[in-house]
């Protein structure tokens, strides 16, 4: 097969020799003309002089001063007309879709050369046509079948709006473009029609235009000077099959007449290709990425296809694929070429510009002049940052342990570094613009890394910075911080980071637009569904499509037909094409073949072979694997919990051997759980970088608030009397004292009571500090009913040895309150644990009900560790009765409220009736989870796992490994 392009060159060689010096190559883009030196260098087949290769904007752009503005800055101009127009003050974050809409309008008009005056007339009024005499009858009509709609009838608030912004488009875009002409600048539409209009004159003897499709008038002008000069010459690309009666032919059958064809279009060997021989696959696939994984197998199942260097080529309609192709290339591929850009948004350093952003707009508190510490750390965890010095690390470690959670920046600033992460510029857009472009410089700088991605990322991101910095010193850029960070993530999202290479080697990667005027033996087009190719053909416009069509600009049909071009010319001259597509309806979009597949497979006359791709895995279902207890588990659970083996290891400094309620009771519910937890260690993540205050750091305030209170008025002596709670309750000072005390060292993490600190609590954790506040009166409340009584502990540690057949171990914990309380039949000692939540758990039967996997779901764990506790203090006060209890402070207001456990609906009143039952099951359990020969199983209830923060271990114990070759590179 023989490109077009070859044939190009073929013919340009036969007509001007080896001295192309005074010719001129046109393309519709940059990229064909590295192909066809390429191909002049080769058939040469000797030193040339080469021709200058432009595109068609380049050519536009060398006949005038003017200069087409980036566009940034064309948005904010074009953001002033508007608001001096239509005094309608837009933010420019709200404004710059809408900019870029109405830009598009203006281009067009201008590209098309109408007239803009009576583009944007206000025809309100359907009898203002009646003096229009420069509308054909044909316009005519087709305009009133559009304000047909705006009869007297039918007005909205909706349509007033949009006929009031229409009747100031014409003025808006005239003080555009006169604002744009001061300053020397353009968009592409109006210099293009400056040039057009202008008498030029040409350097080059030869102008030779290859591969165009849709011309635009302003460049059908142009062609028509140079013809007229004598200095134009046009190679037109198609094929004979899509050119009558196919949308893909529409314009060049237009065009052949006026500017005629330098090939002969009888010519098979050109013109003639869809006629060939071609295999063709149709594959449908369920999902996006299975399509890109297919790319790998594409590629081997031919030898050719990688063989072949750059005449393959992995076309992308959806170029959001990009990456998962790029990773599934087989490693046998050599040589790539990517055309289309990496999103810049899905970089680390797009990342990290938001979090930056997010650090000084809702990170820094102006009127405490500090920082926050959930923003704070997003910056100091990123990758980029978190290597830039060794400061950075420890202090972290300082603000998450110490709970910092409103650093100031005498806390931040530790070295160069981090003065400059947390200086605080939110105040001012120039300020926060420069403090960002010094930011991606130091991370530039201290950042050594070969990673192209990186540095090209960065770049980008320093550039699109750096013309938002200068805009705003211009004054062209007058936005407040909120709008300055909206804009920034919308460029983001519009900005790709360019691959480098050489494009006449290798595989080529790329999307439709960039496959003009290049051919392929071998073609895989991804996601060629609906909705993709055509790519976004939608009528978006504030031009309505009738008011287009009557004046000739760009309609929703000129882009399906440019489209329909680009997909049959792609596959005009290739010999193997597989097609894919999406068939599965996602996200509300229907999966279904683009209009251009159906098409073919109507209008073609090649065998179409029809596949469909299959995930190539099968569900696996959760099923949590068993560990048995091997010497090593054994060895570590020993070391854990054993007092003899604990012993043995003293020189390496083991924690004491503690078996707590709370590890039987996890064992009880998941035997696995357990062993993660216990044996291997692994602790669930502790997470709270921000000032949220969770159930359980809640709880511990509370606990150490009420311990502040209560060991005050134990070290007076003597039991605690009705007066002693009165007073306190009068005292509001003592109460908020403890409380406050309680924030320093449970969330503030800060134990010496006299460490200079000033505590500074924000909304949500002054609610929190009340309503502790307002549970420890209650509490008290409830214990004036009860005094007098003795507080015999406060979160006091209670343990007792074990032993059993298995294990010798140490057994206890922490009780919240002993105390001793006298009732009718006499004192009585509480093992009391206070409770915050609001769920409270109903009475068990018995015993028995305690070790049930039937009651699990009764808080049965709340019983086993007051029973725990309950028979330890027992042991020590065998005259007095001992009773567990729960106390909800929550549930506690009632006058009736006894705290005290109940089997069925008796009060327990002491724990020795039951202590040998509890003991039999206790041993018999302990005994079970040392037992060598009883693995650690899942639990049977599935329903426990769905919290679990195990899950995901569990998950992937559950699925067999096995080694699969994933193509990937």
């Amino acid at each position: 097969m023989k490109s077009f392009l070859e044939h190009v060159a073929e013919d340009i060689i036969n007509k001007y020799g080896t001295d192309l010096s005074h010719i001129a190559i046109v393309f519709p883009n940059k990229r064909a003309s590295l192909f066809l030196n390429d191909y002049l260098a080769h058939l040469a087949g000797k030193p040339l002089w080469s021709p200058v290769y432009m595109t068609i904007s380049e050519l536009f752009r060398q006949h005038t001063e003017r200069v087409v503005a980036d566009p940034i800055k064309l948005v904010c101009d074009l953001h002033k007309s508007f608001v001096r127009q239509t005094g309608i003050n837009q933010t420019l974050d709200h404004f710059y879709g809408w900019g870029q809409l109405m830009l598009a309008d203006f281009d067009d008009i201008d590209k098309n050369m109408a007239d803009a005056d009576k583009v944007f007339a206000n025809l309100r009024d359907i009898h203002e046509l009646d003096d229009v005499s420069y509308l054909s009858d044909e316009q005519k009509s087709v305009i009133r079948r559009f304000f047909s709609n705006f009869s007297d009838d039918h007005h909205t608030k909706l349509k007033e709006r949009f006929l009031s912004l229409w009747s100031h488009m014409g003025d808006i875009y005239h003080d555009f473009n006169q604002q744009l002409q001061l300053q020397n600048l353009a968009y592409e539409g109006a210099l293009y029609r400056q040039v057009a209009d202008s008498d030029i004159t040409f350097p080059y003897d030869i102008y030779l235009f290859v591969g165009f499709n849709m011309i635009q008038r302003v460049e059908q002008r142009l062609f028509t000077i140079l013809k007229q000069q004598g200095k134009a010459h046009f190679y037109w690309d198609f094929d004979r099959y899509y050119m009558a009666g196919n949308e893909a032919g529409h314009y060049i059958s237009q065009y052949l007449k006026d500017f005629p064809n330098e090939f002969d279009t009888d010519n098979d060997d050109i013109y003639n290709r869809f006629a060939c021989t071609k295999t063709i696959n149709y594959v449908s696939a369920p999902t996006e990425n299975i399509q890109a994984r297919y790319a790998a197998k594409w590629l081997r199942d031919n030898k050719d296809r990688i063989n072949d260097g750059r005449q393959t080529a992995v076309v992308l309609c959806n170029e959001g694929l990009l990456q998962t192709v790029i990773h599934c290339l087989p490693n046998e591929v050599g040589q790539v070429n990517v055309t289309t850009g990496y999103p810049l948004s899905q970089t680390p350093v797009a990342a990290l510009l938001v979090q930056l952003i997010e650090l000084q707009v809702n990170g820094y508190d102006a009127s405490r002049n500090r920082f926050r510490l959930h923003q704070t750390n997003s910056v100091l965890r990123h990758p980029y940052v978190s290597n830039l010095t060794e400061a950075i690390p420890q202090l972290m470690q300082t603000l998450n342990q110490r709970k910092i959670y409103y650093p100031s920046q005498e806390q931040l600033h530790v070295d160069d570094v981090t003065t400059l992460l947390f200086k605080p510029v939110a105040s001012n857009t120039q300020q926060l613009t420069s403090w960002l472009l010094d930011v991606l410089q130091t991370v530039a700088k201290k950042t050594s890394t070969a990673d192209p991605l990186f540095q090209e990322s960065v770049f980008r991101a320093y550039t699109l910075l750096n013309r938002l910095s200068g805009l705003i010193n211009d004054g062209d850029l007058q936005v407040d911080i909120i709008t300055l960070q909206r804009l920034i993530t919308q460029l983001i999202q519009t900005t790709s980071v360019p691959f480098h290479g050489e494009p006449a080697e290798g595989l080529q990667v790329m999307g439709v637009l960039e496959t003009r005027n290049l051919d392929f033996r071998h073609v895989l087009l991804l996601s060629c569904t609906e909705g993709n190719m055509p790519k976004g053909v939608s009528d978006t416009s504030f031009i309505p499509y009738s008011i287009r069509k009557a004046y000739g600009l760009t309609t929703i049909d000129h882009k399906v037909a440019i489209y329909s071009y680009y997909f049959h010319r792609l596959l005009q001259r290739a010999d193997d094409i597989t097609i894919v597509y999406n068939n599965a309806t996602t996200d509300n979009q229907r999966g279904e073949m683009s209009r251009f597949l159906l098409q073919l497979m109507v209008e073609g006359k090649h065998q179409i072979n029809y596949l469909t791709l299959q995930a190539g895995q099968t569900t696996v279902p959760f099923c949590p694997q068993a560990v048995v207890k091997s010497h090593e588990v054994m060895d570590m659970l020993m070391k854990r919990f054993s007092f003899i083996e604990n012993s043995k290891h003293a020189e390496n400094s083991l924690p004491k051997p503690l078996l707590t309620p709370t590890a039987i009771n996890r064992y009880m519910r998941c035997p696995l759980q357990f062993y993660y937890a216990y044996v291997c260690g692994l602790r669930e993540p502790d997470i709270n970088d921000d000032d949220i205050i969770d159930n359980r750091i809640f709880g511990n305030i509370f606990h150490e608030a009420s311990r502040l209170v209560y060991t005050q008025m134990m070290q007076k002596g003597h039991a605690i009397t009705a007066g002693d709670l009165e007073r306190l309750l009068k005292s509001k000072v003592e109460i908020e004292r403890a409380v406050d005390q309680a924030f320093r060292t449970e969330l503030f993490q800060i134990s010496d009571p006299h460490a200079p600190f000033k505590m500074e609590l924000d909304g949500l954790q002054i609610i929190n500090r009340e309503v502790i506040i307002h549970y420890l009166r209650q509490l008290i409340e409830i214990d004036i009913r009860l005094a007098p009584f003795t507080v015999l502990d406060l979160e006091g540690d209670v343990v007792a040895t074990l032993k059993t057949k298995h294990i010798t171990t140490t057994i206890g914990g922490r009780i919240d309150r002993l105390d001793m309380i006298t009732t009718q039949q006499g004192p009585l000692i509480r093992v009391i644990d206070y409770k915050t939540g609001a769920s409270q758990p109903r009475p068990l039967p018995d015993v028995d009900a305690i070790f049930s996997q039937d009651h699990l779901s009764n808080h049965s764990d709340y019983y086993l560790q007051t029973f725990v506790y309950s028979l330890i203090v027992k042991a020590r006060n065998a005259q007095v009765p001992v009773v567990p209890a729960l106390l909800f402070i929550q549930h506690a207001g009632k006058d009736d409220y006894n705290p005290i456990l109940k089997f069925g609906t008796a009060f327990i009143d002491d724990v020795t009736p039951h202590a040998d039952r509890f003991k039999d099951h206790l041993h018999r359990l302990v005994d079970e989870m040392f037992d060598p020969d009883v693995p650690f199983s899942p639990t049977a209830d599935r329903t426990r796992c769905t919290l679990c923060p195990y899950k995901q271990l569990c998950a992937l114990a559950s699925q067999p490994v096995k080694m699969t070759d994933g193509g990937q590179k």
